[in-house]
């Protein structure tokens, strides 16, 4: 198994809208490592779900319901996406101060690549996020 980050835009697509949805195909992403990162996900795979640009937090857990595939809105073909539904929301949002406040998180991708959309999060950080973020691994 492993453990990953999508951020979204909250105007855009939010968690709570995920909460309605129920689930959702994760497209429009056209950066290569960003793809590369969703074709290694697997089903099954729980994903933080992190607010971008407003809020800038983790705000739930999500899991991937559907491996890679074709993205339907790449006219090019060269990009997929996954698709991913809700398992639970953090009891305490882990914000972006906190995690950078945080020595335990300091080589984390968050930080490291703070454009990349999509990312791997070891099985070390993804503990200590959950617990700081009141729920259990």
């Amino acid at each position: 198994m492993n453990y990953w980050l999508v951020k979204s835009e909250p105007f855009k697509y939010s968690w709570d809208q995920l909460l309605k949805d129920g689930r959702t195909f994760w497209n429009g992403v056209r950066n290569y490592q960003a793809a590369n990162n969703l074709k290694a996900m697997k089903k099954g795979d729980p994903v933080f779900f992190y607010h971008s640009n407003e809020g800038l937090e983790i705000v739930g857990i999500a899991e991937v319901v559907k491996e890679y595939y074709p993205d339907h809105t790449d006219e090019s073909g060269r990009f997929g996406m996954v698709d991913l539904k809700p398992a639970r929301p953090l009891k305490t949002p882990v914000t972006l101060a906190t995690i950078k406040a945080d020595p335990a998180l300091g080589d984390i991708a968050l930080i490291r690549q703070s454009r990349l959309s999509v990312m791997p999060i070891t099985p070390a950080q993804w503990k200590h996020i959950c617990k700081l973020g009141g729920v259990k691994a």
